[in-house]
């Protein structure tokens, strides 16, 4: 029986991907009765372990929210939300499709409206640092609608449907093109490929045309049409426009019987060998380049879909950043394995800047986890560990960041699997994720079911994700804090073991 997953979360207001703020203190003129109650309730969040780690799952609707500036390890516990301050104006409303990409929705407080507008009046009452007014601008200004869409229109390396974005320019060596010329007909789009093969049969016609008619210009038989006592070497051939008809006739092997090339001359046979030769070359060429253009499994490629978004969240106790491949055929792709390649600018320490320098992302490559049986959509995952180039990113960082991540999934299409064509037929699809197209703190739905004894896959769900309880820290900031906290335990079992151990009594 197939072990189902359990169903998005339908009701998630008490819990958010990141930790909430805690009320602002408010001056002595403004608190009213409730202000020692409020101030009893700042004091048990700040006092409150990681409000990121709930002991159980809880069901609510969650509104995502911006991540915070990442604090120093001592200060993860009391990491909060930053609720929009009075000076600043408000966001733009968000539309639905916002609320499934907190990278793209503004920071709202989740707290009732009534309370929203006494915090507003409290605030408003509070003398605020200017660096800290304008500091906070900016980080809403960073947020804006217009500033996200001229991050997102920046140029891409691959496009999302595996079209790599580079042009090669300034080739002087260009005479390697025709040393492989068959390679290079192939790669032809099909209009160039159906013209270059059109010309070629009509620069043949044309040129055994022409020497068609001028030999039988230069022997006579033009002027001696209809003449029974000449001994014509071509026959029936007046004019140009006959000749190109007999080159025509030769050439396809037609022959209609009224224009002939007679034994009267040797140039004539030697021409119609010729002709017959290299028509049959060109036919074998245009024959072969088109079978493989077609057999080509570059359009097996459109059958192999990638999810539209990347998703960050917690397996296993681990950060993992996760995709989702499937295939639409029932035909499936043998041997497939899969690949990523990080595509990011940096400069050295030497001061050498390095553009789009290509790194690696393990998919499990040691384990064999790369290898995939692709009869249903599989989720591929990156465990984000100390030799992940996403060790130190946090979901605040990821907002700063500017980097490609390439997807390569190859395989041998199975119609054609066999030894003899497996060499050829290999297919290769490809994606990109920028980092605006990965959402953190989610998880993709289950699209799998069982029904009627089988095995039922709906790709309607293919896309869908929902939220998930996760820590807006970086992998690494959360390994130290585990280390910290298994550290502090250590200790304070030592301590209490030393409590417990009897006292030992003196000697007589």
């Amino acid at each position: 029986m197939l072990a189902y997953l359990p169903r998005p979360p339908t009701d998630t207001s008490r819990y958010g991907t990141f930790p909430q703020k805690p009320d602002l203190p408010a001056a002595p003129g403004a608190l009213g009765e409730d202000g020692g109650q409020r101030a009893a309730a700042t004091t048990a969040k700040r006092s409150a372990p990681m409000p990121n780690y709930p002991s159980a799952p809880r069901h609510s609707s969650f509104v995502p929210s911006e991540p915070s500036l990442m604090p120093s390890r001592g200060s993860l516990t009391t990491q909060h939300h930053r609720g929009h301050p009075s000076w600043c104006p408000p966001p733009a409303p968000q539309e639905a499709g916002a609320r499934l990409n907190p990278l793209h929705a503004l920071s709202v407080a989740n707290i009732p409206n009534s309370s929203h507008g006494k915090t507003s009046a409290r605030s408003s009452t509070i003398p605020v640092p200017e660096g800290l007014q304008s500091r906070r601008c900016k980080l809403l200004e960073e947020d804006s609608p217009m500033v996200q869409a001229s991050k997102r229109q920046r140029q891409r390396y691959v496009t999302k449907v595996g079209k790599c974005q580079v042009n090669l320019g300034n080739i002087q060596d260009k005479k390697r093109f025709l040393s492989d010329i068959f390679t290079t007909i192939v790669d032809l789009k099909y209009r160039w490929f159906l013209f270059v093969f059109m010309m070629c049969y009509i620069i043949t016609w044309v040129v055994f045309g022409f020497i068609y008619f001028f030999d039988a210009w230069v022997r006579g038989d033009v002027g001696h049409q209809g003449d029974p006592e000449w001994r014509a070497c071509i026959e029936n051939v007046d004019g140009f426009v006959s000749a190109l008809l007999l080159s025509v006739e030769s050439q396809r092997t037609i022959g209609y019987g009224t224009r002939m090339v007679t034994a009267n001359c040797a140039e004539g046979v030697i021409l119609l060998i010729a002709q017959s030769i290299v028509g049959s070359m060109i036919d074998a060429m245009m024959v072969g380049c088109m079978f493989v253009k077609i057999s080509r499994p570059k359009k097996r490629a459109q059958t192999l879909i990638f999810s539209k978004n990347c998703v960050i969240s917690r397996r296993d106790e681990k950060l993992c950043l996760m995709f989702r491949v499937g295939d639409l055929r029932e035909s499936h792709m043998v041997d497939a394995k899969i690949r990523a390649k990080l595509i990011k600018s940096r400069q050295t320490a030497e001061g050498e800047f390095i553009p789009l320098e290509q790194s690696e992302l393990n998919l499990g490559y040691d384990t064999g986890e790369d290898r995939l049986f692709l009869v249903e959509p599989q989720i591929i995952c990156h465990v984000i560990n100390r030799h992940s180039p996403f060790w130190d990113m946090s979901a605040e960082s990821l907002r700063r960041e500017q980097f490609e991540i390439i997807i390569i999934l190859e395989g041998i299409v199975e119609a054609t699997g066999n030894h003899c064509l497996a060499t050829g037929m290999t297919c290769q699809a490809r994606t990109s994720y920028t980092e605006d197209e990965i959402l953190w703190g989610y998880r993709f739905e289950p699209c799998m079911s069982l029904e009627k004894g089988a095995f039922q896959v709906d790709y309607s769900r293919f896309e869908m994700t929902f939220e998930v309880q996760t820590p807006a820290a970086s992998a690494k900031e959360l390994h130290e804090l585990k280390e910290l906290e298994q550290q502090e335990h250590s200790t304070l079992s030592l301590y209490w073991d030393h409590l417990l151990q009897p006292c030992a009594l003196p000697g007589p």
